[in-house]
C-alpha cells in the first residue's frame, strides 16, 4: 500500500466539470491544491460525500448483464468501507500529509470510493462503453488527490478530490476517445471538450456560428477549428481493410506513397556508386601501405576501424592518422573530379 501511496503521474490535467450548464475552459490548468476555499469555485460541480451518499440508481446502470452484474459486485464490496465524519476525516489527512502513514491513506481512499462510482456515472453517456473502466482511472485520480490535499485549508476532502477524479477520467475518455488520438496538444484538448460545446451555446442564441467566430470566441485560429472538425466527425479506419470485390484483394496500405527514396533516386544512387568504384580501383596503385589500409578498413567498410587502431598497427599517433585520412580524401577528390564530368563531393558519401 505504501508504494501505491505515491503515484507517480505527471501528466497535466485538465479540470472540466461534468455539468453541461457550467462551461470551464480547458486551457485554465487548475491545481486543486491551491484552493482555498468552496467560494473559489463553481457550486453547481461540488460532489458532496457524506455519509448518507446513495448508490447509483439502478436506472443509470450499465445495461449489459455482464457489465451490471460487475458493477454490482463492486458496489457491494466498497459499501463495506465505513464513511468518515469531518473530524476523522481531518485527523487521517493529516497523518497522510505528515506521516505517509500508509493504512490512513488506505482509510482516505477506501471511504470516498462510492464517490468515484457516482462521478464515473455522470461520465457514462459520453463514454457509452464499460463504466468500470472510468471507475478505475477515477480511482487513480482519488489516489492522486490523497497525496495532494492539504487539510488546512478548510475545504472537504471529497470537494477537493472530485476534481482529480474528474481530471483523470475526462483524460482517459479523451486518450481512449479513437484508436488514433484527437487530443495531443493543449489547443486539441481545449477544442475537444469545448468545440461543440461552444458551437450549441452560440446557435441556441440565435446565430449560425461560422468558423471565424468559433476561433474567436475559443481563442484559437480557425485552421485548428476546421482540423479539430475534421478529427471529431471522422472514423478509424483500418489499412489493412480491402478496397473494394474488385481491386484483387488491394488494401489501403497499397496505395500510400513510399516513405523510402524513389525509384529513379535508386537508380541513380547505384550508377554512382558503379562510377566511383570503377575510378576507385584506378588510383589504388599510387596509394602507400597506410593510405590502403586506410581506404579498405576504413573509408570503404560498415564497420571503420578507430584513428586509434591504425595508430597502434603503424606506431603513430592519432592526430597522425587523421592527417594521412585528409590527405588520402583529398587525393581521392582531386582524382574523381579530373575523370568524372559533373563530379560532387556528395558522390564520395554516397
Amino acid at each position: 500500500m505504501k508504494k501505491n501511496s505515491k503515484i507517480d503521474v505527471e501528466t497535466a490535467v485538465e479540470i472540466i466539470p461534468p455539468s453541461e450548464n457550467v462551461a470551464v475552459d480547458a486551457d485554465d490548468m487548475l491545481d486543486p491544491s491551491d484552493v482555498q476555499s468552496e467560494d473559489l469555485l463553481e457550486p453547481d460541480v461540488i460532489v458532496d460525500a457524506s455519509p448518507a451518499l446513495p448508490a447509483p440508481s439502478v436506472s443509470r446502470l450499465p445495461t449489459l448483464a455482464g457489465e451490471r452484474d460487475s458493477l454490482y459486485l463492486y458496489l457491494r464490496e466498497i459499501g463495506r468501507f465505513p464513511m468518515l465524519t469531518p473530524e476523522e476525516e481531518h485527523a487521517i489527512a493529516l497523518r497522510v500529509r505528515d506521516h505517509n502513514d500508509p493504512d490512513a491513506a488506505f482509510r482516505l481512499i477506501s471511504s470516498h470510493l462510492r464517490l468515484v462510482v457516482r462521478i464515473a456515472m455522470d461520465f457514462q453517456r459520453r463514454w457509452m462503453q464499460n463504466v468500470l473502466d472510468l471507475v478505475q482511472e477515477g480511482n487513480v485520480g482519488l489516489m492522486r488527490a490523497v497525496n495532494k490535499f492539504d487539510p488546512d485549508k478548510g475545504i472537504k476532502f471529497s470537494y477537493y478530490a472530485s476534481f482529480w477524479i474528474k481530471a483523470y477520467i475526462l483524460k482517459f475518455i479523451m486518450d481512449n476517445w479513437r484508436m488514433v488520438k484527437i487530443g495531443t496538444t493543449q489547443v486539441q484538448r481545449k477544442l475537444f471538450y469545448n468545440l461543440n460545446r461552444e458551437r450549441q451555446k452560440l446557435i441556441a442564441q440565435g446565430y449560425n456560428p461560422d468558423n471565424a467566430m468559433l476561433s474567436t470566441k475559443l481563442g484559437v485560429s480557425e485552421d485548428q477549428i476546421v482540423e479539430m472538425d475534421q478529427r471529431l466527425s471522422s472514423t478509424d479506419l483500418s489499412l489493412n481493410v480491402p478496397v473494394g470485390e474488385d481491386a484483387g484483394g488491394a488494401t489501403r496500405m497499397d496505395f500510400l506513397p513510399a516513405l523510402g527514396p524513389g525509384i529513379e533516386h535508386s537508380l541513380a544512387s547505384d550508377e554512382i556508386t558503379d562510377i566511383v568504384r570503377s575510378r576507385l580501383k584506378a588510383i589504388i596503385p599510387e596509394l602507400n601501405k597506410k593510405e590502403l589500409y586506410i581506404l579498405r578498413n576504413r573509408l570503404l567498410t560498415d564497420e571503420p576501424v578507430t584513428l586509434r587502431e591504425i595508430g597502434e598497427r603503424y606506431s603513430i599517433t592519432r592526430e597522425r592518422v587523421r592527417q594521412l585520412e585528409a590527405r588520402l580524401l583529398e587525393k581521392i577528390r582531386r582524382h574523381l573530379s579530373q575523370n568524372i564530368n559533373d563530379f560532387s563531393d556528395e558522390w564520395i558519401q554516397t
